[in-house]
Parts: structure tokens; sequence; C-alpha cells
């Protein structure tokens, strides 16, 4: 399989409940023989279930986080035919958000062009090249370093060769361009009657997950219809994502639908936080946002959020909640690998 997409694959082996016996031992009061009965059961649980071995390769334990604390903004901004203004006032969105404190910045999928298979071509740029070849990520280089700030840029159409992508590029503060993400899943849907839309008519499916250690923690980038795939969720958290970003633009059948449900579900799953981020919604366009962008956090609980107009929210991401959501529920150490696997086909070809 090409890309390092993660699969769910059942295995005969034979795997623990806890990683180590002496985590078993934390459960209980010493010196019972109910104690001991009760230590030694979960040995031998732990010798049938391995739970380490659900994920292969092993998972990676998330880093320390570089800040305990940090301020996220999501723009959800009104998108145009105008080019040039999409750019200018996307620009001033991040500058005032980054005035009230935000340290991160992410903005909604699409937000130069128009979402049509007809604008994308139009509206594309080659991100590689930069400069004038590339207006609005040389606008994100730019701002970011002159501000000091992480910033997940949505995504635009990219060019590259002959293919376009719909492409998520994440900056740092020094204005670099950390890592590039093109949206693995392409929006190709029929609701008849309701909506019908096939992005593989004109873009291009990435081939690679993206995860990037930024200045406010090590973050799994997906894009839209990337948020179906609990897959690629669980293959981030696996390699010790903090939290994960999904710039999209959900429309007026699916959204109301799945839009909340899907965010609260990567959430919950994978116990970190996940946000999102559309585009405001313009009712006259011919593709119809939904809106709603959303933090949410590692127990599922949505932690801010708002309606469709165009609005920036700025939320707070506390870390500590994560360690404290998986004391409360153990899941990591529950898994069950001898029933179940989800393989990172990327890491263990690079292995």
């Amino acid at each position: 399989m090409r890309g390092g997409l993660a699969l769910l694959t059942p295995t005969l082996q034979s795997f623990s409940l806890f990683s180590s016996p002496k985590k078993c031992l934390l459960a209980f009061s010493a010196g019972s023989g109910r104690t001991r009965s009760r230590v030694s059961s979960l040995s031998t649980m732990a010798s049938v279930f391995k739970p380490e071995q659900a994920r292969v390769p092993p998972a990676v334990q998330s880093p320390p986080p570089p800040v305990s604390k940090f301020k996220i903004a999501l723009c959800q901004l009104s998108v145009t035919a105008d080019k040039e203004r999409n750019i200018v006032h996307a620009r001033k969105a991040i500058e005032d958000a980054a005035e009230k404190g935000a340290q991160l910045v992410l903005l909604p999928e699409i937000w130069n062009s128009p979402y049509s298979n007809d604008s994308f071509p139009v509206y594309a740029e080659d991100i590689d090249a930069g400069g004038d070849a590339s207006p609005s990520s040389s606008m994100l280089a730019e701002v970011a370093r002159s501000l000091h700030i992480t910033i997940i840029g949505g995504s635009i159409p990219e060019r590259a060769g002959d293919r376009l992508y719909n492409t998520c590029c994440v900056f740092g503060t020094d204005g670099k361009l950390m890592a590039k993400h093109r949206k693995i899943h392409l929006f190709d849907i029929d609701i008849p009657g309701k909506i019908t839309f096939m992005e593989s008519k004109t873009l291009t499916a990435g081939e690679s997950p993206t995860i990037v250690d930024t200045d406010v923690g090590r973050i799994g980038i997906g894009i839209c219809y990337d948020i179906r795939f609990q897959e690629l969720a669980m293959l981030y958290a696996a390699r010790g994502a903090h939290f994960l970003c999904y710039p999209g633009a959900f429309n007026m059948t699916t959204g109301p639908l799945h839009w909340e449900l899907l965010q609260r579900s990567r959430a919950a799953d994978n116990q970190l936080y996940v946000a999102t981020c559309s585009p405001a919604r313009d009712a006259g366009a011919g593709y119809v946002a939904w809106g709603h962008s959303t933090l949410v956090g590692p127990f599922g609980e949505v932690i801010a959020t708002t309606e469709h107009e165009e609005t920036t929210i700025i939320a707070e991401i506390d870390y500590s909640l994560i360690e404290l959501r998986r004391s409360n529920l153990p899941l990591e150490k529950q898994r069950r690998g001898d029933l179940y696997q989800l393989v990172d086909v990327q890491r263990l070809n690079s292995s």
C-alpha cells in the first residue's frame, strides 16, 4: 500500500491489558489475599491481551508538549471570487487573532477560492515555487514570521506539474514551511436530490499522512473529508499527536448530521483535542458551507463553537486535560491486540 495509511487487521496473537505489572499493583492496596488474587488475575490478562501490540509498529508516546496551555484561533472567513481580497482579508483576521493572544491560527478549507471544480485550476498556486507563484502561501509565511505565531493555513488549490491538490500548509514561528498536507480522501459523494460533488474530476489525492512538531505541540493534519476516516486519526494518535486539525467545508446536507458528530468522535476515540475551521456560509454560492467551526476536548466535549457567520473563535487548549482523561479512561491499556491491530504502513515500511 502507498502513502502509509492505516489498516485494521485481525490477529491471533496474544496481548496484555497493562504494559507493566507494576501499574497493576497501583490499582490495589497491598497486603491482602484478595489483592494478590486480583493482581494475579490482571497478570494473567496481561499475558493474554498485550494492548501495546494493538498498534503496529508500537504506538509512540506523545513528547512533552512545549507549552502547557495556549490560545488557538479558528478564523471562519467569508470567501469571494476575488482572490486578492481573500488574501488581504485572511491576513487581517490572522493579525486580529494574534493581537488577542492566539499562538496558533487555523484557517478554513479553500479560503482563497470559491469551492468548485471550475475554480480549482484557475486559483491554484505553485506552493513550492513560492513568491508570486503562490501569493497565498507567501502571505502566510510572512505573517507567521512577523507575528511569531504558528499558522495552519487551511487549504488552497495547489498546482504541482500537471496535477492539482487540495493542500494545507503549516508555517512555523520563523515563517518557514514546516509541513504540507495534501488531502488524502477526495470528496466524491452523490446524495440524490441533495448534493453531488466529485473532487476527483480535477484534484489528485495526497499519498501521505502529515504530522508536525510545532511550537505549540505535535499536530496531525487532515482536510475536511479526511475526518470521516477514523484510521487516519488513530494513526496520528499512535504517532504521539497532541491534537488534530481539520480545515473543512461540510455542506448543508452532511453538515447538520455529521460535522460535530465526527469531531467529537475523533476526539473521544483518541483522547486528544480536535480543531476544525470552516468558511463562513454564503447562501448565494455554488457550494454552501455549513460553518460551525469548533474546538473539541479530549473527552469529546465541545469547548468552543459558533454558527455560520464570519467570526473568529479564540479558545484555550490545556494539555493537562489529555492526561486527566486518559487516566479516567485508560483505553490505551485496555485494547485487545489479540483481536485487532492498527497497522501504520508508512512507519512499518520505513523501519
